[in-house]
């Protein structure tokens, strides 16, 4: 996670920028790297030194985290314009989703703004760009909601009716709508918005997705929590059992 001065955590909301930052796993590091730029960073998984903890904040949680050290302190201020700072989660740290939403279970997160996991719905995601292609505007692609988990054969929105998704051994619940900020604007490949339709799709989101439950927020896609299988592998085309919370209330 990237931090400002004050230990608070930076994302694309105050610097668009930031999604030009392609992140790669090796067996030995992250490694980032900017789009269209020589600009590259690793980041090994195992610290050579001991990190000095800081005080970090996301929303309304205060913990505390591992500094990456100046190297990546400064490709980051570079890249941003800003000063900046990188930070490691701390193991001997937990973070739990909010009771609120998830009730009687502890769920563990890390940096996400709330919660551990987000699915989307590719179905829906057509519905939207249906809508926005019949005022002019140009379709988006998902990676707009940067989702964890994007599900195929259902019908457009359906997904707010899930329960439970068992995928192999892993079982996930939705717990919340994720209420869509102006990230969603934002082009991805390029950091930028688009000059003739700069609101979009939150506009269009407007005309029909706000949803009372999170205080009118407009959403696309569900937060979910993992209740079993904790540590095990998710694939790209693997089978999802869906199980819905209130069959009455589904699309037909």
């Amino acid at each position: 996670m990237v931090i400002d001065g004050n230990g608070t955590f930076v994302s694309q909301r105050t610097f668009p920028a930031m999604a030009r930052i392609r992140p790669q796993l090796t067996e030995r590091a992250l490694v980032l790297n900017v789009h269209n730029t020589a600009a590259s960073l690793d980041v090994p998984f195992e610290a050579s030194t001991v990190r000095e903890r800081v005080g970090v904040s996301v929303w309304q949680d205060h913990f505390m985290a591992r500094d990456e050290g100046d190297t990546a302190a400064r490709w980051f201020s570079q890249i941003l314009g800003a000063s900046v700072r990188l930070v490691r989660f701390d193991d001997d740290v937990m973070r739990l989703a909010s009771k609120t939403w998830t009730l009687d279970a502890d769920a563990p997160t890390q940096f996400a703004d709330g919660f551990p996991l987000l699915v989307t719905n590719q179905a829906s995601l057509d519905e939207l760009n249906a809508r926005l292609e019949s005022k002019g505007a140009q379709a988006i692609p998902m990676d707009r909601f940067r989702p964890n988990i994007v599900l195929s054969g259902l019908e457009a929105f359906e997904e707010d009716f899930i329960e439970t998704l068992t995928i192999g051994g892993v079982v996930l619940r939705i717990v919340k709508p994720c209420a869509r900020c102006p990230i969603t604007t934002i082009d991805q490949g390029h950091g930028t918005r688009d000059a003739r339709w700069p609101n979009e799709p939150l506009d269009t989101l407007l005309g029909w997705r706000a949803n009372p439950r999170v205080d009118g927020g407009l959403t696309f896609g569900q937060n979910a929590i993992i209740v079993e299988g904790v540590g095990g592998e998710l694939q790209v085309g693997a089978q999802a059992g869906v199980e819905f919370a209130f069959a009455d209330d589904v699309p037909d």
